[in-house]
């Protein structure tokens, strides 16, 4: 039986339509039908999960089960979700479906790894929610790296306003105080930089490429969406 992948997305939107064409263009096909069937939910009225998670805002988990149960109905065989700070709620969501809902930090952990960098600090950068969740913080120091993130003024001055950026579809304008911070990140010794925030990838790419390793969290969800279709 062909398996089927539920995209859940809309956070945001254009993070989600990325996610969909670096599917397709990671996956080893020569023809339409060798290519990963897929379900995208994208339902950009998700309440916002950083101002949930950080100034009591509406609870998005609602909206993210109203999702899962679309793409249940649809038939799909797993869950991928292209958007970081969602994975908040991931313990929530896996236990609302009998569906696995692929975990975004595990499939960027396997992505420095196959950039090569299997040790060392690393710095992450991601929406302010995302940081203080800590969701990369424990999940790559389980495997053994250090983690080094922006500081306090980085993130209010350039890596929040950058992804405010990219969600405003003003995505050129955004490299410039991403890539400074990433830059940043390297200087304070970090062997790579994991791009935290599925905005992030977005803004990074509207520029010059960065002289260092950049785990993009788009690409890895990708990758290991994937791995599963593929896997017997």
């Amino acid at each position: 039986m062909t398996k089927i992948l539920g995209v859940l997305g809309g956070m945001g939107p254009l993070a989600s339509a990325q996610f969909m064409l670096r599917l397709t263009l990671l996956t080893p096909a020569e023809r339409d039908q060798e290519h990963i069937p897929a379900v995208l939910w994208s339902d950009p009225r998700v309440p916002d999960r950083t101002a949930a998670r950080l100034s009591g805002g509406e609870d998005p988990l609602p909206a993210l089960l109203r999702g899962i149960r679309g793409l249940e109905a649809a038939g799909c065989g797993a869950i991928a979700i292209p958007c970081n700070t969602a994975h908040g709620w991931h313990a929530a969501m896996q236990a609302a479906t009998a569906l696995p809902i692929l975990h975004i930090v595990e499939a960027t952990a396997d992505e420095l790894v196959r950039l090569g960098v299997t040790e060392g600090p690393v710095g992450v950068m991601g929406t302010a929610a995302t940081l203080a969740m800590r969701l990369y913080q424990q999940g790559l120091e389980q495997r053994g790296w250090q983690c080094l993130v922006p500081e306090v003024a980085e993130m209010e001055e350039r890596v929040t306003p950058g992804i405010a950026l990219v969600k405003a579809n003003r995505v050129a304008e955004a490299y410039a105080p991403l890539a400074e911070v990433a830059r940043s990140l390297v200087a304070r010794g970090a062997r790579a930089v994991v791009l935290g925030c599925t905005e992030i990838p977005l803004g990074i790419a509207a520029g010059p490429a960065l002289p260092f390793p950049v785990a993009d969290s788009i690409d890895a969800l990708a990758r290991a969406a994937i791995t599963w279709a593929r896997a017997e």
